[in-house]
């Protein structure tokens, strides 16, 4: 196990752009550079953490757990790992943990070319609590690479897991997210994921069993596709215990990218509900958004709901901030920032100020 990093100042940067921060506070750490563990360590009781290699080693049970939410024929990406896998994280709350300190790790391509193939796996075990914020992102200089990650969360009964993750790819990456959740009686996920960086393609479709009574899950993510990137991005929740509930929220923002906003709800038994939001926006005269809202019901006592919008800018809204002294542009970019900055349960505040310049920097960066 890796307890040091020796990255270069150039690499730690790059890095602490995507939340990842080699000091200050924190319950534990795990940075992957393209294959090899540069850093895995643990800091608070009732936390472990270890690269999954080293967890399947220690831990029978685990291969039970492994690929048991994620069906490694899914599809070529998934067979990619099955056959090819290295590296990846084991994160793990043990029961009765309440660890109100992040755990931070992050997965970073240096080497033009590669394929990264991972396979990471987090628990909460029962009455735990435990945040992940996980950064994706690569070397300034790359031209092409490709991230296949697969990852397996495991929320056992009356506990909260909170998973935020920060993409910020390079222009030329292809990005194939393959995620399979399980919450049990009690339990709560909540997912954050925020992508404001150009990407060649990311295509991602999580997928949260709500396995126990009263189980809870919430996945939230905010978008701007800029142009040349291709996003495909969405979110399954399937019902499959009474008294469980969830919400699909998403807030897109094109200025010349193609965006796919994707949820589907399935309720499996009577007593759950459910609602998908998807909101999206279009600056200027390109971009192309398609937004695929589904509902769907085994049975008849259930309470699902949906709202979508996709439009530009209204006329009215701009006309008002430009009456008060604003530029165009600066009403645009006002306008933006409002639509971008959502609140979002489960956020830690220092990530939550991270996303802010993030917006901030982008609406510059449009401009």
């Amino acid at each position: 196990m890796c307890t040091s990093i020796s990255l270069s100042k150039e690499d730690l940067e790059k890095i602490k752009e995507v939340g990842f921060e080699p000091e200050g506070e924190k319950s534990g750490s795990f940075l992957q550079e393209n294959h090899s563990v540069a850093l895995c360590t643990a800091s608070q009781e009732g936390l472990e953490i270890l690269p999954i290699e080293d967890a399947l080693k220690k831990y029978s049970w685990l291969k039970e757990l492994y690929w048991s939410l994620v069906d490694p024929k899914k599809d070529s990406f998934t067979e990619e790992v099955f056959k090819n896998q290295k590296g990846g994280y084991f994160i793990r709350a043990l029961p009765g943990a309440k660890l109100k300190i992040p755990v931070q790790s992050c997965l970073y391509i240096k080497d033009e070319g590669l394929t990264q193939r991972v396979h990471s796996v987090v628990i909460a075990e029962e009455g735990s609590e435990i945040v992940v914020v996980t950064g994706c992102t690569s070397h300034r200089d790359i031209k092409e690479a490709v991230h296949i990650g697969v990852s397996e969360f495991f929320v056992r009964k009356n506990a909260k897991l909170v998973f935020s993750m920060i993409h910020s790819w390079g222009e030329n990456i292809v990005v194939r997210p393959r995620t399979g959740v399980l919450v049990e009686e009690g339990g709560v996920f909540i997912s954050n994921y925020v992508c404001m960086e150009k990407t060649k393609s990311v295509q991602m479709y999580p997928t949260c069993y709500l396995k126990g009574r009263g189980a809870k899950a919430n996945l939230s993510s905010i978008i701007l596709a800029k142009p040349g990137s291709d996003l495909d991005i969405g979110g399954r929740v399937v019902f499959q215990a009474p008294e469980t509930s969830a919400d699909i929220i998403s807030r897109t923002v094109t200025s010349g990218g193609r965006v796919v906003a994707r949820g589907h709800m399935l309720a499996e038994v009577e007593g759950c509900k459910g609602h998908l939001e998807c909101r999206a926006l279009m600056i200027g005269e390109k971009g192309h958004i398609h937004a695929i809202p589904e509902l769907e019901a085994k049975v008849r006592e259930v309470e699902l709901s949906h709202e979508a919008a996709v439009g530009k800018i209204a006329k009215e809204e701009l006309e008002y901030l430009m009456a008060r002294g604003l530029t165009e542009e600066e009403a645009v970019s006002l306008i933006v920032k409002g639509f971008l900055t959502v609140e979002i349960e489960g956020l830690p505040g220092y990530l939550k100020k991270r996303i802010d310049l993030l917006i901030e920097k982008t609406r510059q960066d449009m401009f």
